[in-house]
């Protein structure tokens, strides 16, 4: 942070902005932070942010762009049956990506955005009928809270979505989709980013560890439990001033490195 104090950096970052501003901000900034740590999969998958208000629309990135190219001020805003409410690029939305985030912000109103990748080791890990396995201190955040959608195709039929909040289930943030890839859900941007790079980080380590073909060295069930508890309980006390610690680390390094996120 070098002389700036973290009040003023958050300052400079959301000067003065709208509840939806700040959205919008945060949720290019989670393009840029995918791209960045290279969990992007070219045009394809996405994040998503509900919009404040009574309304209920959400923001998704226009279909086609890379996720480094996405800025704030041209997110696509669209409700819940696919009606575009404002496109400033006139690129629309993907279909696909509609029909998996509709259905998230549909029935969980308590998320405020949902988070989709297609990685190497998401993919891989998604392909196995064991999932995560809690054998190093990071799957332990892991070790409840993870739920599985089994795969149906590249998500175009609207159908679809009663079954995979059904299986989302009323209070998880983590769903695995099953042969497809990952999401991630938050309260906020911040959160449902800071919980896919570490899921990301966990099935690395897992597929290196299987990889390994070395014995496993298992962690009782009595420490798994503590653990998740423990990461619950550093997660907040790691809010200050109404944001993540961690999150205004990583806006901090896309000034450094992708500025163009807040245009």
């Amino acid at each position: 942070m070098s002389h700036q104090s973290e009040s003023d950096f958050v300052t400079d970052i959301y000067p003065t902005l709208s509840e939806e501003a700040r959205v919008r901000v945060d949720l290019a900034a989670a393009y840029h932070l995918i791209e960045h740590f290279q969990m992007s999969d070219s045009i394809y998958t996405h994040i998503s942010a509900r919009v404040p208000g009574d309304n209920e629309y959400f923001l998704i990135n226009p279909y086609g762009t890379r996720f480094s190219e996405v800025k704030a001020s041209q997110l696509v805003m669209i409700d819940l049956d696919g009606n575009i409410i404002d496109d400033p690029c006139n690129m629309g939305a993907n279909p696909a990506g509609f029909t998996i985030h509709s259905a998230i912000h549909g029935a969980r109103p308590d998320l405020k955005c949902a988070l989709h990748t297609h990685t190497v080791a998401g993919v891989s890990i998604a392909s196995t009928q064991t999932g995560l396995l809690p054998i190093n201190q990071w799957a332990l955040q892991f070790y409840h809270g993870v739920s599985r959608h089994a795969y149906e195709g590249i998500a175009l039929n609207l159908e679809e979505r009663e079954r995979l909040v059904k299986d989302l289930g009323p209070e998880n943030k983590i769903l695995i989709l099953d042969n497809h890839g990952l999401m991630t859900m938050g309260n906020d941007v911040g959160e449902a980013f800071t919980l896919m790079f570490n899921l990301e980080r966990v099935c690395k380590v897992q597929m290196a560890v299987l990889a390994s073909a070395q014995p496993v060295n298992q962690i009782d069930s009595t420490v798994c439990e503590l653990t998740y508890q423990q990461y619950k309980q550093f997660a907040e006390m790691s809010q200050r001033g109404g944001f993540h610690v961690e999150w205004l680390a990583y806006l901090r390094l896309l000034e450094k490195v992708s500025p163009s996120y807040r245009d």
